[in-house]
């Protein structure tokens, strides 16, 4: 069936849920301001105000701008893009591909709508309520799990999509990322992705005696050395917010080093598991060489390019804003404060703990869910071939393409490029290979990994963190409360419930 936004009652209950939940689960979460460029004949996107600090308790919702046109008639094919690529110069391009495809395709609107990754669950719940869920959506391998749980994914769509592009164009280790295990489905289709590191002065490293901090024990000896205060005056931005994804992205990496894991091989729920325990303590105890908590992924970015800030955990994406600054929450441009700052900047991708070494990465997907309109398919292939080296333009650095035939090309698309070595960029490129994510431990099950979606989904880590450095809870009653919480996650998922 064809999927369309219902008018006023929808984009209202959309508006709210996006007003009450803040944060993103996307490497550069941003607000959309209204945008002029939206496509002539598509229905307008719910559309929100930068809050002051994402993500605050709460964002202001601006009201939604009125259709310009009339919807074309109900014969006519309509999908429904969702994007978390939610920047607007990105919105933009995307926004543009799409009147491409409608002027090549007579009788087809395609609608893009920006939206914040870590409100997926509460916007789909919303829209399915409403029977007008969207025919396409960009979203990370942690919702797909999610999605696959809830009963919401169209399988057969995502392989059509697939071979139309080419089984053997995908690059090696997507594939398997999106296929279930028992069943052997294709769940989604590979869009793009990106490395996670910990990216530090290695200038001041240097000056220091510090070694590249790549264990637990090399960062809290950073940590330590790098005094508040100093120069600069702090070592680390420490991930503290309560309602971003950001904090579980940098944490699930400290706890795989560990080997801290959701559930055990006989299909236990191990979230208060010593080794969590640890991971836990570890990851607050760097509160002290931090500013004052809670602190977002904004606030990290922004302190390092300012000179603030020593050490930074972040995506690839930031190799763009090191040459070329970004952008505060409200919009304000951060100018960068130190001369040469990629020269000056080392990274780790991988973290060596006490029981292991992790290396944390995403792949982003193009999901296509039960019920969407056929045209759906065409759609997402056309922003995978045709519409695919405008997207990875938009941040070469934090887009890694999956598909071979777009190394090439996507290689000689930006100077950014040229700031980097052959050795940091073959690093990042072939990043696919090394990614390890509690999502994407091959002997877990379906209900294990729509668990584990869940847990992302209602940002359950977050909140403890935030509870451990405020003082109201010590990391053994984090670990407790995170038990029961997963506990009842996986019982409904293995009941179907």
């Amino acid at each position: 069936m064809t999927h369309r936004w219902a008018a006023g009652v929808m984009l209202g209950t959309i508006l709210l849920i996006l007003a009450a939940c803040g944060g993103s689960s996307t490497p550069e979460p941003t607000a959309i301001p209204p945008s002029p460029t939206a496509a002539p004949t598509a229905t307008p996107a719910p559309t929100l105000e930068p809050p002051s600090t994402e993500p605050a308790a709460t964002a202001t919702a601006a009201p939604v701008d009125a259709p310009t046109t009339e919807r074309i008639s109900s014969s006519d094919a309509v999908v429904d893009f969702w994007t978390s690529d939610n920047e607007p110069k990105r919105v933009a391009v995307y926004r543009t591909l799409a009147e491409r495809y409608m002027a090549e395709h007579p009788g087809v609107v395609v609608n893009v709508v920006p939206y914040v990754e870590s409100t997926t669950l509460q916007q789909l719940e919303a829209a399915e309520a409403a029977g007008e869920l969207p025919d396409l959506i960009r979203v990370g391998i942690e919702w797909v799990a999610a999605l696959d749980g809830a009963d919401l994914l169209d399988p057969q769509a995502a392989a059509a999509v697939v071979q139309a592009v080419g089984e053997a164009d995908f690059r090696e280790g997507v594939l398997p990322m999106v296929t279930d295990s028992a069943s052997g489905e294709l769940l989604a289709v590979p869009y793009d992705g990106w490395i996670q590191a910990l990216w530090y002065r290695r200038d001041r490293f240097e000056q220091l005696g510090l070694k590249t901090p790549i264990s637990w024990a090399d960062l809290s000896q950073a940590c330590d050395t790098i005094e508040a205060g100093g120069d600069p005056a702090f070592a680390l931005v420490l991930p503290t917010v309560g309602n971003q994804n950001y904090v579980h992205q940098v944490f699930e990496q400290v706890a795989m080093s560990n080997n801290a894991w959701p559930f055990d091989a006989g299909g236990n729920v191990t979230m208060n598991t010593a080794e969590m325990v640890e991971a836990l303590r570890f990851y607050t105890s760097l509160q002290r060489c931090s500013p004052a908590a809670p602190q977002d992924i904004y606030g990290a970015r922004e302190r390092y390019l300012r000179d603030e800030s020593a050490m930074l955990f972040y995506s690839t994406y930031i190799m763009d804003d090191l040459l070329e600054g970004s952008e505060s929450a409200d919009g304000r441009k951060i100018e960068i404060a130190v001369e040469n700052l990629p020269g000056k900047t080392g990274f780790t991708s991988s973290l060596a703990g006490p029981n292991g070494v992790a290396s944390y990465g995403q792949l982003v997907t193009l999901a296509l869910l039960d019920g969407a309109s056929p045209v759906a398919q065409d759609v997402a292939r056309f922003f995978l071939e045709e519409g695919y080296l405008d997207i990875l333009a938009t941040a070469p650095l934090g887009k890694v393409p999956v598909l071979e035939s777009a190394l090439e090309p996507w290689g000689n698309s930006s100077p950014v490029f040229q700031a980097y070595s052959p050795a940091t960029l073959g690093h990042i490129v072939n990043g696919y290979t090394m990614i390890k994510r509690w999502v994407l431990r091959t002997e877990y099950n379906r209900a294990q990994k729509a668990t584990i979606g869940a847990i992302e989904a209602r940002l359950i880590i977050p909140q403890a963190i935030e509870q451990i450095v405020a003082g109201d809870l010590t990391p053994e009653m984090a670990a407790q409360q995170l038990q029961a919480q997963v506990e009842t996650l996986y019982n409904i998922r293995k009941t179907g419930g």
